[in-house]
Parts: C-alpha cells; sequence; structure tokens
C-alpha cells in the first residue's frame, strides 16, 4: 500500500505561508499565473516561483477575484462600495472602473469572450452587461434572486436567466455573440431555487425550492422532457450535480439521500442512503487519528497558541458495524435544518462521486458509479470545511480547518502536515488547472503544495 502511495505522491514541496485575505486566490485558466488579495491591494504571482510580477492598487478591500477566461485580464470588485475594477495583463497601466452607484452590486462575472462583464444590482433588479469593446451597455430585467439563476451553456453560446414575472417563473436564453434573446418560455415550478445545464449542453435542469420535491429536464426548446418527485410533505432538494460526462444527474436531498438519475431515460438508477450506523463490509472507512502532544512541548504549544497534535493518520476501520457522529436536528429550532446532502462533486473520470451528509459533517462518503456501491468513507476528526477532485485525476483534496490537508484516491488515502506552519489553518482549496498544484488557503494565509508535474496515474494493484 505504502508503495502505491508513493506512486501516486511521489513529491510534495510546499511554498512559504504568504498573505491574503478573505480566503480568496484564483489561478489562471491558462495557468501561468495567480492572482492573490491582499487588502486593496492584488498581487499577480508567477506559478513555479509564486514571485510577485505585477502589482494593482484597488480602490477599497477587494472582495471578489475573478480572471477572464483567456486570462488577459482579471477583475476585482467591493460590495460595500458598488465598484468592480478591471485589469489588463498584459498593459499593467490599462484600467477599467464599473460603478453601479446607487442600483447597488450583488454579483459580478465574467462573459465567456472575455470582452464583457455581468453585473446583478440589489434586490436582483436587473443585470447589466458591460462591453469593453464598445463601452455598450445592456439590461436583463426581471432576474430572480437565487443564487444559481445565471449560468453560461458549457460551449459558451447561451446564458440562461431564472426570471420571475407575476408570480411565475421562467426561462430566458441569450446568444452571448449578440445578447439577443433567442427564447424565452414559463417553467413548471412553483418557486424555482436553481437552474443548471447539463455537461454537454443540450437540456436545462431546474429544481423546486426546498418546500417541495420536484426536479423538471428541459429542452432548449422550452419542452419539458421530464419530471420527477422522490416524496411530499417533507423538506427535498438540497443540491444537484451533472457528471462530466453528461450521463448522470445526481441529486442530494434532505432525506440524507442520493439519487441519480440516468440521462436516457430520466429515471433513477440508483439511490446512495447516507446512514450513521455501517454495517457494510464491501466499503472501506478510514479514521482520522490523532496524536497529542505530551509533557513540556504540549506546554510550550499550548502558551504559544499552537496545535498541541504531533502527527495525524487515517486507520482502516475493520470491525462492523461503525457508528458515525451525526448532529441531531430538532423541529421548530431552525427553519433549514443541518441535515442532508449538501455537496455532491464527481470526478473528472466520472468513476466516483464524493458527497458530505451535512448532519455528518466530518465524513466523505466516496460512491463508486460504475458498481453503484459505496467504495470509501473518511471519517474525520473536525467536521469537514471544503473538498475538491484533482481537474486530471481521480485524486481528492479535503480540508477540515487544521494545518493538514487529507488526499484519497483509487491506491487509498494520505494525511500532510504544512511544513512550518502550524497556525495555517486550511479551510479552502483551489486545485491548478493542471492538477500539478494545490492552493492550501486560510482567513489571510495561504500555502500552494506543488506535485511532480510528470506524474501519470498507474493501474491499482488492490481492492484499495
Amino acid at each position: 500500500m505504502q508503495y502505491l502511495l508513493n506512486l501516486l505522491y511521489p513529491s510534495m514541496n510546499f511554498a512559504e505561508v504568504l498573505r491574503t485575505n478573505g480566503s480568496q486566490l484564483a489561478w489562471s485558466p491558462d495557468g501561468r499565473f495567480c492572482a492573490v488579495p491582499v487588502t486593496a491591494r492584488l498581487e499577480i504571482r508567477a506559478l513555479s516561483s509564486l514571485q510577485t510580477l505585477v502589482t494593482y492598487n484597488c480602490t477599497d478591500l477587494i472582495q471578489v477575484v475573478e480572471w477572464a477566461p483567456d486570462s488577459c485580464y482579471v477583475l476585482t470588485a467591493n460590495y460595500k462600495r458598488c465598484i468592480a475594477e478591471i485589469w489588463s495583463i498584459e498593459d499593467p497601466d490599462w484600467r477599467c472602473k464599473i460603478d453601479e452607484g446607487s442600483a447597488g452590486l450583488l454579483k459580478i462575472c465574467w462573459a465567456p469572450d472575455s470582452r464583457h462583464v455581468l453585473t446583478t444590482a440589489e434586490f436582483c433588479l436587473r443585470i447589466t452587461v458591460w462591453s469593453l469593446v464598445n463601452k455598450s451597455v445592456s439590461h436583463i430585467k426581471h432576474p430572480k434572486n437565487i443564487v444559481q439563476g445565471l449560468q453560461f451553456s458549457p460551449e459558451h453560446d447561451y446564458l440562461v436567466v431564472a426570471e420571475r414575472r407575476v408570480c411565475k417563473d421562467f426561462l430566458s436564453l441569450f446568444e452571448t455573440k449578440s445578447w439577443q434573446l433567442v427564447k424565452h418560455f414559463e417553467v413548471g415550478t412553483k418557486d424555482l431555487a436553481g437552474v443548471q445545464w447539463s455537461s454537454d449542453g443540450s437540456v436545462l435542469t431546474i429544481w423546486e425550492s426546498p418546500l417541495e420535491y420536484k426536479v423538471l429536464i428541459y429542452s432548449l426548446s422550452g419542452q419539458c422532457l421530464a419530471t420527477y418527485s422522490a416524496y411530499q410533505w417533507s423538506l427535498g432538494i438540497k443540491g444537484v450535480a451533472w457528471s462530466p460526462s453528461g450521463q448522470f444527474l445526481a441529486i442530494g436531498s434532505y432525506d440524507q439521500k442520493v439519487r441519480l438519475m440516468n440521462h436516457l431515460t430520466w429515471s433513477i438508477i440508483a439511490d446512495f442512503p447516507h446512514e450513521s450506523s455501517i454495517k457494510s463490509e464491501c466499503c472501506i472507512i478510514y479514521k482520522e487519528v490523532e496524536k497529542p502532544l505530551t509533557g513540556y512541548p504540549a506546554t510550550l504549544a499550548s502558551v504559544q497558541g499552537l496545535p498541541l497534535v504531533l502527527e495525524t493518520t487515517y486507520q482502516e476501520e475493520e470491525t462492523r458495524p461503525v457508528s458515525l457522529a451525526s448532529i441531531t436536528a430538532e423541529p421548530g429550532k431552525q427553519a433549514i435544518p443541518r441535515i442532508g446532502i449538501g455537496s455532491l462533486l464527481f470526478s473528472k473520470d466520472n468513476r466516483y462521486l464524493a458527497t458530505r451528509n451535512d448532519n455528518m459533517p466530518a465524513a466523505i462518503w466516496i460512491w463508486s458509479i460504475p458498481k453503484l456501491t459505496l467504495k470509501a468513507i473518511l471519517v474525520h476528526v473536525s467536521p469537514v470545511k471544503e473538498f475538491a477532485w484533482d481537474p486530471q485525476q481521480p485524486r481528492l483534496a479535503i480540508c477540515t480547518g487544521s494545518n493538514h490537508v487529507y488526499f484519497w484516491s483509487p491506491f487509498g488515502c494520505l494525511t500532510v502536515a504544512i511544513p512550518g506552519a502550524p497556525t495555517l489553518q486550511i479551510i479552502s482549496l483551489r486545485w491548478h488547472p493542471s492538477g500539478s498544484s494545490l492552493a492550501l488557503m486560510g482567513r489571510d494565509q495561504f500555502s500552494v503544495c506543488f506535485f511532480d508535474s510528470q506524474l501519470k496515474m498507474k493501474k491499482p494493484h488492490t481492492n484499495t
């Protein structure tokens, strides 16, 4: 096993701990640069050395950093000041400023052509399309105030916007070259909660608010292809995710199950329960075990405010059944209880689905899609803050707010402490587009883990 882990993680080099703010960091899409905000200053750093290449001085504290898809521009925004600023990588003296003024600024994003920026006004009064080419401005009216209400198609040809008019839900399709409306149709929801393109861009998925369990599949012409409801009179859908191949739609629910829908018949082919007692011996359960400091080193660490953990490792749990710590939701205490499957992520090769049940926040469940079975469970000491798949291979990174980063792959799992950074509490992860490095971010610090760029995945020779 250790030999296989060495194949997957032959060498890890860590950069020194650097400053950031708000757990923010953004890799450029072409992989050459890293944008790091430090209060009101934006630093553009090189990938290999993390040396600062250019610095931009912004108007106020940076709350948002986003690269243009072609990596030629980067935008920063401050929502309180209602200001966005755009900076050119090729011409450091060039600058563009967008001021929403009294309309307010709620969200901002790049259009796929890297020459238009979309801003959403407060209270979702309108969406404004700003052109960097001819300085023209156009508006999209009646957007619905939901998190997933605006999304570009995978091929970047269309923009879908969820709208609310006369107490009814609608979808509008816009062509991204001319920003002309090409289709507008009513959808069969009472309170639409989100819209998402399929991975191949052929259909649109929408779902109801948590008060009703309902998923609908629409063609681009506005035809409803399928409707699915698992149950009634209980909280419904909490999250959805399409597989990269577009073959499967995973639906996470408040009943602590993930249902897998296929793209041919739009029927459920499997459901994955997340139970607090695991009796099956077919899956591997890894538990994080901490080795605490003792004696004088523990006293010294306590005085200096450092972690009292010497090391942490994964140990395989062989006994059954295994009980997982669970949070009990008290009826009437919370409008939306901390329960259900809120996080679902498919691996790049479509073979694995990683999920988290919000009332078992310290456990990550990994499901095998070809076999439709539970592959492994990773149980941690602290609740998981974030997890993310390597964009090139089936390798999952996990952080729990400690100075350790956790990895899982079909070969096994591994814990790694950030050397020389005992106070770095990792709460967010950002994979480089090539998978050659991983940014590990705390609230005001970050480090980067560099992997061997020549590493190629090999077929595992064991069941783990």
